[in-house]
């Protein structure tokens, strides 16, 4: 899932419907057509799921809130049944409300056996979803901190550059 659900991550001017099957319009199409009854299905199926609040699921996803696009978008790659999800900035530009149901649903699928990588610059997200955390500076990895050991000051001591001083030339 993109940082940037508006660009990336979605169509706005397209149906719920149409976003959440777009990954899928090729499995579900027969004889080379597209099957609208499969991809209703996904997107209300999803709209369930999820907890989209929306008039209908042919609402244009640019009309919806933050929050409900940020579903929207996790909806579409839940539906292709992936093992894995990867979380890029999850809760970037949604409110405070969607937030919390954005962490719920993270726990959830988390409980439900999907491994989940969260990335985020925002250092609260990661203590609060986080299992383990896996730190980075100029590229590399610094260390993999466990819940046990992760904090703030943890974490920037891992992230701050490591730069080696160098005596001038004589």
């Amino acid at each position: 899932v993109t940082e940037d659900r508006k660009t990336q991550g979605l169509h706005l001017q397209a149906s719920i419907t149409d976003n959440v099957a777009l990954p899928l319009v090729g499995a579900l199409a027969r004889f080379g057509l597209r099957s609208l009854a499969g991809e209703q299905g996904l997107a209300r199926h999803a709209v369930k799921a999820l907890g989209i609040r929306c008039g209908t699921i042919e609402q244009p996803a640019g009309t919806l809130s933050g929050g409900n696009q940020q579903k929207v978008v996790i909806g579409k790659w839940l539906a292709t049944r992936p093992r894995v999800l990867l979380l890029d900035e999850p809760t970037r530009g949604i409110d405070v409300g969607a937030k919390r149901e954005i962490y719920d649903l993270i726990f959830k699928l988390a409980r439900d056996g999907l491994a989940i990588a969260v990335i985020s610059s925002e250092l609260p997200e990661l203590l609060h979803l986080s299992d383990r955390i896996l730190v980075m500076a100029d590229g590399r990895q610094t260390g993999i901190l466990s819940r046990a050991q992760a904090s703030e000051e943890a974490i920037m001591r891992l992230a701050a550059p490591r730069r080696t001083m160098t005596r001038p030339a004589a």
